[in-house]
C-alpha cells in the first residue's frame, strides 16, 4: 500500500485529497498547509490523515511515499526538490516549475534517485483527450493541419502567473500528448486590463515541425465560460467542446480535395461532406485516472504519461510564449530559448 501526503489544501488540493482516498493500491497518509482554517477542513474529510502546518515534517514522514503539491507556482521547485531528495515520488501541479532550469533539475533529482516525477496535467486524463489520441494515432484524421482552442471565462485571476501560463498551459499539454512533437516556434499577444496584474487575455499561435499550427484563444474576462476546440485533418475533423454534458467529442467526415485535372486551383476544389458521430466516452473523473496511473508507474516502474520531460517541454514553450509577449507578438524559436536557458 503505497502512502500518499498531499502538500497544499486550498483550490486544488482538496480534489487531490479526495482521490488519493478513493483509488485502490494507496492510501492518504497526511495533509499539509499553513493555513489552520484549511487544516480544519482536511480533519473534517479525512479524519484518517495526519495534519502538518510544516510540509517538511509531512515530507519527512517514514509512512509517506509520494508526495502530491498543490502549491503556487513560485514554490514547486524547493518542494518537489525536497521530496525527491527525501526519497520520495511526486506529482506537481500544473506548470511543473516557473522555469525550465528548475524543471531540468527536478528531472535530474528524480532520475539519479530512481522516484516518479509526474505533473498533474489533468486533461491529458479524460476521455475525450486519450479519445482523441486513439483517432490521431491511428490516421483516421490523415495529416493534422490545426488546432483551434477557445479557453476562456470570467476568472479566476491567478496572483502569480498570467492566464499563459493559467490556461494556455492545459492545451499546450494536450498537444504534446496529442501530436509528440515539440513547436518550433511561437507567437503571442497579449493585454492586462485590470491596474497591477499579469496579462488577463492572450493569443499565441504555434508552428511545428510537420506543418500544423495551433491557435489558442485564452481569456479571463470573458462573460461566459467557453472550452471548445476545433482539430482539423486531411481526412476528417473534430469538434471538442468539454462543457457538452455528453457527446463531447464529435467526428466530422467532411474536408477539402483537390483534383488533379488541369483546370485553376479554385476549379480543382471539391468538397467532402460526409457523416458526424460522437463516439463514447467513459464517464470516470480524469483525476482518478491519473492517480490510478501514478500509483501505477510507482509500482511497475514505467515513465508517467505527463512525466517531467513532458511538463518540461510545456514550460520551455510557455517561457517562448512569455517572451513573444514582451516583443508583442514577434515570433520567438522555442530551440533558441533552450540555448539561452
Amino acid at each position: 500500500m503505497i502512502g500518499i501526503g498531499v502538500i497544499g489544501y486550498g483550490y486544488w488540493g482538496p480534489n487531490l485529497a479526495r482521490c488519493v482516498a478513493e483509488t485502490e493500491g494507496c492510501r492518504l497518509t497526511g495533509i499539509a498547509d499553513a493555513s489552520a482554517p484549511a487544516l480544519a477542513r482536511a480533519a473534517k474529510r479525512h479524519p484518517g490523515a495526519t495534519l502538518h502546518q510544516d510540509w517538511s515534517s509531512l515530507v519527512a514522514d517514514p509512512a509517506t511515499d509520494a508526495i502530491l503539491i498543490a502549491t503556487p507556482v513560485g514554490t514547486h521547485h524547493e518542494l518537489a526538490l525536497a521530496a525527491l531528495c527525501a526519497g520520495k515520488h511526486v506529482i506537481v501541479e500544473k506548470p511543473i516549475t516557473a522555469s525550465s532550469e528548475d524543471a531540468h533539475r527536478l528531472i535530474e533529482e528524480a532520475a539519479r534517485r530512481s522516484r516518479v516525477l509526474m505533473v498533474d496535467h489533468t486533461f491529458v486524463y479524460t476521455s475525450a483527450v486519450q479519445k482523441i489520441g486513439e483517432i490521431i494515432a491511428r490516421g483516421e484524421l490523415g495529416e493534422v493541419f490545426y488546432y483551434d482552442s477557445t479557453r476562456v471565462n470570467l476568472g479566476l485571476f491567478q496572483h502569480d502567473v498570467n492566464v499563459i501560463w493559467d490556461l494556455a498551459v492545459h492545451d499546450l499539454s494536450v498537444l504534446d500528448f496529442l501530436l509528440k512533437e515539440q513547436p518550433l516556434a511561437v507567437s503571442a499577444s497579449g493585454a492586462g486590463h485590470i491596474r497591477g496584474r499579469t496579462e488577463n487575455m492572450a493569443h499565441l499561435s504555434l508552428f511545428y515541425p510537420s506543418g500544423t499550427v495551433a491557435y489558442l484563444n485564452v481569456n479571463w474576462l470573458a462573460p461566459v465560460k467557453v472550452r471548445q476546440t476545433l482539430i482539423g485533418g486531411s481526412k476528417k475533423m473534430i469538434v471538442w467542446n468539454d462543457l457538452e454534458p455528453s457527446e463531447k467529442v464529435k467526428i466530422y467526415d467532411r474536408g477539402v480535395t483537390l483534383g488533379d485535372g488541369p483546370e485553376t486551383v479554385a476549379a480543382r476544389i471539391s468538397y467532402r461532406s460526409g457523416d458526424m458521430w460522437a463516439p463514447q466516452l467513459s464517464v470516470k473523473e480524469a483525476l482518478l485516472t491519473e492517480i490510478e496511473h501514478f500509483v501505477d508507474c510507482i509500482a511497475t516502474g514505467r515513465e508517467p504519461v505527463t512525466s517531467g520531460a513532458s511538463g518540461l517541454r510545456v514550460v520551455e514553450t510557455l517561457e517562448a510564449a512569455t517572451a513573444s509577449l514582451r516583443q508583442r507578438g514577434h515570433p520567438v524559436e522555442i530551440g533558441q530559448m533552450r540555448k539561452v536557458s
